[in-house]
């Protein structure tokens, strides 16, 4: 039996909790377009989750990065907000935590506005919001917060939960398979978020 007390899970957004992989993708390539870059679905599809800088570098020059970056993200609160639908099994595996009394905490690679702007519209409400970081940097918070599990669709996301000491879960609904996320670390990878919905015990302190 869990120790509601000790329920403190955290959540990766894009392709975690929420598709948005068509909003992400389509203000991606309006950004380069402007900029005489063309990019398929097939090359931006695997950098989801990834940050926007880092991403936006892989196509434009230096000196162009941040200003595609400004544009990329007043883009986004415009075109790809009501494009971004829930996972299945994300809002009930949320209310179970809830209901258990446990802690819901999302942290991002996404600026914070966003991560905001598409939780509301999704209807999700977390108790804590963290933006702006990836990979090992997410453990900070994960720590702060005392997590006790970080559920992730990328790579990165196991790297964060065992630099942070907790439980890493992989959900196989992004971009990387399976059996890289289980290379990457992670404890447990499921299908969707709908599998662990009545496993809160595996996401409680090891």
């Amino acid at each position: 039996m869990y120790d509601a007390g000790r329920l403190v899970v955290g959540f990766d957004l894009d392709m975690t909790l929420v598709d948005s992989r068509k909003g992400i993708v389509g203000c991606m390539q309006r950004v380069l377009d402007a900029r005489g870059v063309a990019a398929t679905d097939e090359q931006l599809w695997p950098l989801i989750g990834a940050p926007l800088l880092d991403n936006l570098a892989l196509f434009l020059p230096d000196d162009q990065v941040e200003s595609a970056a400004a544009d990329y993200r007043a883009d986004y609160l415009v075109q790809a907000i009501e494009m971004t639908v829930l996972l299945p099994g994300a809002r009930e595996l949320v209310d179970a935590i809830h209901d258990a009394d446990g802690t819901v905490l999302v942290v991002s690679a996404k600026n914070p506005t966003a991560v905001k702007a598409v939780l509301e519209h999704v209807g999700i409400n977390p108790d804590i919001v963290v933006g702006d970081l990836f990979g090992h940097d997410k453990a900070t918070p994960l720590q702060e917060h005392r997590a006790t599990a970080y559920i992730g669709d990328h790579s990165g996301d196991m790297h964060a939960a065992n630099t942070a000491g907790v439980r890493a879960i992989g959900v196989a609904t992004g971009p990387t398979d399976p059996e890289a996320l289980r290379e990457a670390g992670a404890d447990l990878v499921v299908d969707d978020l709908g599998d662990l919905v009545s496993r809160l015990d595996e996401l409680t302190a090891v």
